[in-house]
């Protein structure tokens, strides 16, 4: 597995040359720069300066040349120092990297625990009223938009009756603290989590469903093995295989959908980074935003990988 590891990293270099180099020319082809959002409403500036200040900046340097430089910043572990904030983008992005993976991470294991659960009890009860009732609700949670339920949330738990906050990671003028952290979080949590519980309970029903009908299944059942060892030993280990996958694709969507969140309920992540960055056409920390998302991603399809050996002792990497 160790071999197998290495050559998955040394396979993602040469695709994480190919994403700086999308990720350059997207940042780039956004109309206008950061001296132009600077002075946006600054009124009458000399041109003069405005030029001098690209040039301070490197941006009067061709594509060729500020792509390069950018390169062996990255190389170095430098993510460039911002045009507007003048603070690395490193410092920048790990301010707020932690409240991002809180909210990501609640979220996931939220959605896979409830997930999963739910598309087993409707899979062993299938074709009742429990499992039509769960199936309405995964067509309805996968047909929702995040920031709907988020809004939904918002109006229903925190105007019509005031019981979460809706902005922010801990309360104004408090000291903070797990509980408060925990209840601001809540509705961005559950927001996310909604439409991630309703895929988990559809391909876990369906892949449960699966498994119940194989061979092996009847043959425990068969030598008179409880109902519940045969469930959790003999079908859930198996069943768990494609929902290992599902858990790798959902990584990246529900990294997206928490930019979005984010912005719905102002929680300090990567967000509003994200968001001021393209406003204020913040290049360097863009880019250096972008660059961290696809690490992220790529990171998380290797751990899945890895983590089907850990599950089904048949797949062995070499």
């Amino acid at each position: 597995m160790f071999r197998y590891t290495v050559r998955r990293m040394l396979i993602a270099i040469p695709m994480l040359l190919v994403i700086t180099i999308m990720i350059f020319a997207l940042a780039n082809l956004l109309p206008g720069d950061a001296v132009s959002a600077m002075m946006s409403g600054e009124g009458d500036i000399n041109a003069a300066s405005m030029d001098q200040m690209r040039e301070n900046l490197g941006l009067n340097d061709t594509l060729v040349v500020q792509y390069v430089r950018w390169l062996f910043q990255l190389l170095r572990g430098d993510l460039g120092t911002s045009h507007l904030a003048f603070t690395p983008v490193a410092e920048m992005i790990a301010v707020r990297l932690g409240p991002t993976f809180l909210l990501m991470g609640t979220s996931l294991l939220i959605s896979i625990l409830i997930g999963v659960l739910l598309g087993i009890f409707s899979a062993m009860r299938q074709y009742s009223v429990f499992d039509y009732i769960l199936t309405i609700f995964a067509f309805l949670g996968r047909s929702v938009p995040v920031f709907f339920v988020g809004m939904f949330l918002i109006y229903f738990l925190a105007l019509v009756n005031p019981i979460f906050p809706t902005n922010g990671m801990v309360t104004i003028g408090a000291s903070g603290g797990f509980r408060d952290v925990l209840w601001h979080m809540f509705l961005p949590a559950l927001s996310l989590s909604i439409l991630r519980i309703a895929e988990f309970c559809r391909y876990s029903r369906a892949s449960m469903l699966e498994v119940l009908h194989s061979d092996y299944i009847w043959t425990a059942r068969s030598k008179g093995i409880r109902e519940s060892r045969v469930i959790v030993r003999h079908a859930l280990r198996n069943a768990l295989i494609p929902i290992i996958t599902l858990i790798g694709l959902n990584i990246p969507v529900l990294f997206s959908g928490a930019m979005i969140i984010e912005q719905v309920f102002q929680w300090p992540g990567l967000g509003s980074a994200f968001n001021n960055a393209i406003t204020q056409r913040d290049y360097p920390l863009l880019m250096g935003l972008c660059f961290i998302s696809s690490v992220i991603v790529l990171a998380s399809n290797l751990i899945t990988d890895l983590m089907y050996a850990v599950v089904d002792p048949r797949i062995r990497y070499k």
